[in-house]
């Protein structure tokens, strides 16, 4: 089911202040409020490049694709790009393309490109994770529409939408439509629907948390001896842990 502006559970303000961490500190803030697995849920378990780091974090809701670039039967399907194309404009942004490549570890046909990136971009897409290739990296930046991807080439090959708005899986994680992503040159985190309403606090309140103690006891120690540095580090952590374990009743990272 697409996703809509009333099912959806925060504002654009908050998907603003979101967008202003890296990808690590929105994990550190969900890891405290969560009840699903730390190590696979969410993130993408294989590595993944972002060819647009320059351009900071994205963050939207998913709309998915499937394709086979290296089946030209697929060319034969009549009016699937308009159809899909409709499909990407029904759905409220900011919207994150995920792209699933049935052709990898192979992959040779790249769905995205100066004119994929700019039509996107006209629906309300802000960028795509694909695990497969992405092609024209410099009119796709001049577009303003990152890209995490597996590598760069040089066709398209036989690539059309063969499927969309379904469940897919990149980079060793299963993605479904109207899940919320955080990306960045580390990778990316669907988030949970049910840690979307708290993920704000939580990431604001972990990011502080570490600025006010482990951080800080690490800034503080020019000048210091080693002995009196180490006991200022114990001390800190211990205060990070206090103040995680009080507002979330979990100890946190240190």
């Amino acid at each position: 089911m697409n996703p809509t502006t009333q099912s959806r559970q925060l504002s654009h303000a908050d998907l603003h202040q979101l967008q202003r961490w890296n990808t690590p500190t929105i994990y550190n803030g969900w890891e405290q409020i969560t009840k699903h697995d730390r190590t696979r849920d969410g993130i993408n378990l294989e590595e993944t490049r972002d060819f647009m780091p320059q351009m900071g974090p994205m963050i939207g809701y998913a709309v998915t694709v499937v394709i086979e670039p290296s089946n030209p039967v697929h060319k034969e399907k009549p009016g699937a790009l308009s159809d899909y194309r409709r499909y990407i404009a029904s759905v409220p942004g900011p919207k994150i393309v995920v792209v699933q490549d049935l052709d990898k570890p192979r992959v040779i046909g790249s769905f995205w490109g100066e004119v994929n990136a700019n039509t996107h971009r006209a629906l309300g897409c802000v960028g795509t994770i694909t695990d497969g290739a992405v092609r024209d990296l410099d009119e796709m930046t001049n577009a303003g529409f990152k890209a995490l991807a597996r590598r760069l080439c040089v066709g398209h090959a036989w690539v059309t939408p063969i499927r969309w708005g379904c469940a897919v899986e990149v980079f060793g994680q299963r993605i479904e439509p109207g899940q919320l992503i955080h990306a960045d040159k580390h990778g990316f985190f669907a988030v949970p629907q049910e840690d979307e309403p708290q993920l704000l606090e939580a990431a604001r309140f972990m990011d502080a948390n570490e600025c006010n103690t482990v951080i800080a006891a690490a800034r503080d120690a020019a000048g210091k001896p080693y002995e009196q540095v180490l006991k200022e580090m114990d001390a800190a952590g211990a205060a990070f842990r206090e103040a995680a374990k009080k507002r979330f009743s979990s100890g946190g990272e240190w």
